[in-house]
């Protein structure tokens, strides 16, 4: 089975289906996977048709060529510079990604090269991550004077901590895979070139099991952990304030050459 959420070109976002492993790919090399506005849309349309199957026991995110997803696309969205832009696209991808968080089935990001920014919400919003070891991770949104807008911040910290996860934020640091690995981000480290063949795998393994108890154990893991919701209001607050104002403008700016 495969689906494609364009027609008539190149898909942004491909979802193919195979033996109920699902692969949803952003398909945007030329931009690191950036996300524009038909990108995020379409990613959300994809997110759906998962559940849409409910044949499917594992979805796995990945990027094509050498990145996995770098956030938001800068350059298309520098001149949607209101609140409202700002609400527009926080809502949208933090429902995509909370409906990614909820799926049924167990997820995978497949991570290869950089990953940055809203990419890293993105991986976040999976059950595991398996990345190689030549990759890197970056919750750069600081040095464009923002906060994460799609729910990334409460899934890290329930991940790492609030120490660490301030760290990560705050400083805008990027770290390696091996230290994402040793700090509990990534779950599982491969050799460079062979993310989407070991989260195939470790696929492959989870669908030997009845899907069943796969599903139990998720609902019971998550009715452990403390709610995301009031973690995700505040940032919808403080996201939009953020993305309209002076910083952030003069920080694209600064980030495009212009």
């Amino acid at each position: 089975m495969k689906n494609s959420c364009y027609t008539g070109r190149m898909p942004a976002i491909e979802f193919n289906i195979h033996n109920h492993i699902g692969i949803l790919t952003v398909n945007r090399p030329e931009v690191r996977n950036a996300l524009n506005w038909e990108a995020m849309a379409d990613f959300a349309t994809a997110v759906e048709r998962a559940y849409a199957t409910p044949s499917l026991q594992a979805l796995i995110l990945t990027g094509a060529g050498k990145a996995f997803i770098s956030g938001g696309d800068v350059a298309e969205l520098r001149d949607h510079n209101t609140k409202a832009d700002a609400r527009r696209m926080n809502t949208l991808m933090t429902e995509a990604l909370n409906r990614l968080a909820d799926l049924p089935c167990v997820t995978i990001a497949a991570m290869e090269g950089p990953t940055r920014g809203g990419g890293c919400e993105a991986a976040l919003a999976c059950d595991w991550r398996v990345a190689a070891e030549d990759s890197d991770m970056g919750f750069v949104r600081v040095r464009l004077g923002l906060t994460t807008g799609w729910g990334g911040a409460a899934r890290l910290v329930q991940l790492v901590g609030y120490p660490r996860a301030l760290d990560l934020l705050a400083l805008g640091r990027v770290i390696s895979a091996p230290e994402a690995h040793r700090i509990g981000i990534v779950t599982h480290l491969t050799p460079p070139d062979e993310a989407l063949k070991s989260a195939i795998n470790i696929a492959d393994a989870v669908s030997q099991y009845d899907p069943a108890a796969i599903r139990a154990y998720k609902r019971l893991l998550k009715a452990a952990q403390p709610s995301l919701a009031e973690a995700q209001r505040i940032e919808r607050e403080a996201f939009p304030k953020l993305w309209a104002g002076e910083a952030h403008v003069k920080a694209v700016e600064k980030f495009l050459g212009t």
